[in-house]
């Protein structure tokens, strides 16, 4: 077999990711957006968690408060969004759907990338690259980029150079690249801008003259991980070129899950806590029903502000179930748990639960005396089939069904439609 036939073979790793995604699905359904400086606010339209290439010119940090941004936003002609979950949810889905065509091999890593398992020669990879990139936008709405290389950090750092560099028009092959040009890169960029390298790292790593990209790759492995750690060396072997991170199907293997966010406007009472604590016991349920899974302890929690030096209330409670379980009602009754924990008149500004030591549904099957009607009848799932099919609020038990609008939830007052979710906010056409 030739040289040329086998390299054919060889598989590589193309990742794909969305440009400023959360702005980039806003523009999809607002065209007058484009070239206009562009933030989208964290929940509770708090700070700046995307910034558009034009908000990113006008140096507005990521991260920046709104209370900061806003004075100046008429004359900057910024403009703020709230983060529209609904829709990037669902643009997300729309990108990932379409990039399963082009590989059986699909790992979504996040909302806005994802890894695909791809083969061909370098110029059949550049061309798939361009038509992955030229269908997304066209069917989709959002721009990506695309780096391909033999590893996954190697097809992150070729795609964060395909952003950058205006020469690859959004696709780059590591490989197809000469190897000085590589090196230069390399040799410019920071080891905190490589995949998995924090501040904390990059310290340490600086103490041994290790500095940049290419100071890393060059460095010994075996050192790294007496030093560091495996995963560090297996960063180090793949930024040299040996595959260490493998492709997963799905990214499940959770140890516990976490419900919780901070209150538009506080709570100061038990009353209304009780009905934050029985939507994050039923959303937990829903949750933990839609994976198969089930929990055996669950963590309540609430908080002050910390920019509130007159309330200081940090109560928790820890409760053991009594059997491995998703069931609505079990959790929303250990959650209530919290509620003797609760000073009346004191200004709560987020609260939250957690439940842990999960393991798969029916993995250990209780005695007929404890089993429990609930579990038996699917609530859980029943919760979380209405709650998809009729969006979040539908749906309720006890207190967690009361209507009306808690002023508590996240505040929103910069949303953009809903255009793919919601019927009543479909974008109308007009034809001349």
């Amino acid at each position: 077999m030739s040289k040329p036939a086998t390299m054919r073979r060889m598989p590589l790793i193309a990742h794909v990711d969305v440009n400023c995604f959360y702005a980039s699905a806003e523009r999809s359904f607002d065209p007058s957006l484009e070239g206009k400086p562009v933030v989208v606010l964290s929940n509770n339209d708090g700070c700046a968690v995307t910034r558009s290439p034009e908000a990113k010119a006008l140096g507005i940090p990521l991260g920046e408060p709104w209370f900061k941004l806003a004075p100046r936003a008429k004359e900057w002609g910024l403009v703020a969004l709230s983060s529209n979950y609904e829709l990037y949810g669902d643009i997300s889905a729309r990108v990932m759907e379409l990039l399963g065509r082009y590989s059986a091999w699909l790992e979504v890593y996040s909302i806005d990338e994802a890894f695909l398992g791809v083969k061909g020669t370098p110029d059949e990879l550049l061309a798939l690259g361009r038509t992955m990139k030229t269908a997304v936008r066209r069917n989709v709405g959002v721009p990506v980029c695309v780096g391909i290389a033999a590893t996954k950090t190697l097809a992150k750092l070729a795609n964060k150079w395909a952003k950058n560099n205006p020469a690859f028009d959004g696709v780059c092959h590591w490989d197809s690249v000469a190897p000085a040009d590589r090196e230069s890169l390399m040799g410019r960029l920071s080891v905190i801008e490589i995949w998995g390298v924090a501040t904390r790292l990059t310290k340490r790593l600086n103490v041994l003259g290790i500095h940049s990209i290419l100071d890393l790759s060059r460095a010994d492995p075996v050192m790294i991980r007496d030093r560091f750690s495996v995963v560090m060396m297996r960063t180090v072997l793949e930024l040299q070129g040996t595959p260490c991170i493998p492709m997963e199907e799905e990214r499940i293997g959770r140890d516990q899950l976490i419900f919780s966010r901070s209150f538009a406007t506080s709570i100061t009472t038990a009353a209304g806590m009780r009905q934050v604590l029985s939507v994050y016991g039923q959303q937990a349920s829903a949750r933990l029903a839609k994976h198969g899974l089930q929990a055996k302890v669950l963590t309540a929690f609430a908080g002050t502000s910390h920019f509130n030096p007159k309330d200081t209330s940090y109560p928790s409670v820890c409760v053991p179930l009594p059997m491995p379980t998703a069931d609505p009602v079990l959790l929303t009754r250990a959650a209530h748990t919290l509620l003797p924990h609760i000073s009346e008149g004191v200004r709560y500004a987020r609260a939250g639960i957690m439940v842990t030591d999960l393991r798969p549904t029916g993995n250990q099957a209780p005695l007929a005396l404890f089993e429990n009607p609930h579990e038996e009848r699917r609530v859980g799932t029943l919760l979380d089939d209405v709650t998809r099919r009729y969006g979040r609020g539908s749906i309720g038990l006890g207190h967690a069904g009361i209507r009306g609008g808690p002023d508590w939830t996240m505040k929103r007052d910069m949303l953009s439609p809903r255009y793919t979710t919601h019927w009543d906010e479909l974008p109308l056409v007009k034809a001349a």
